[in-house]
């Protein structure tokens, strides 16, 4: 069994900041924890822009504070987000997230990330799997 809070995570490598200052992401299961996905704590602040496509992973993005909106490139569509809605990107959509607030996510990602992984300048995770965590 693994026990882990936010707080013990807090200034640990699993403790991650976008360099443009837009995301913060505390790593929670990672692909070496060996569950066969990854967990994320993720809050995005308010005010910013960030377009993420994950081109190597699927992303299921449940919010749980906040309010914003998502707009999906594929369809051109934007959907309003606030405690309780889910964007699931099944089909490696390429996406801006535009918080109004604070946005507060859990993230789930299969194939889960490693926690070393760096946004290209497409805005995705390259693939890197591992076995155990370094």
């Amino acid at each position: 069994m693994i026990v882990r809070t936010l707080h013990e995570l807090e200034g640990t490598d699993r403790d991650v900041s976008a360099e443009s200052g837009t995301w913060r992401s505390r790593r929670i299961v990672l692909a070496g924890d060996g569950a066969g996905f990854s967990l994320h704590e993720t809050v995005m602040y308010a005010g910013t822009e960030t377009t993420m496509q994950y081109a190597n992973h699927i992303e299921a993005v449940l919010c749980i504070d906040g309010t914003g909106e998502v707009t999906d490139h594929e369809t051109g569509l934007t959907h309003r987000l606030s405690p309780g809605t889910l964007y699931l990107l099944d089909g490696h959509e390429r996406h801006t997230v535009r918080p109004a607030t604070d946005l507060r996510f859990v993230c789930v990602f299969n194939p889960p990330v490693t926690g070393r992984e760096v946004h290209d300048a497409t805005g995705a995770y390259p693939l890197i799997t591992e076995t155990e965590e370094v």
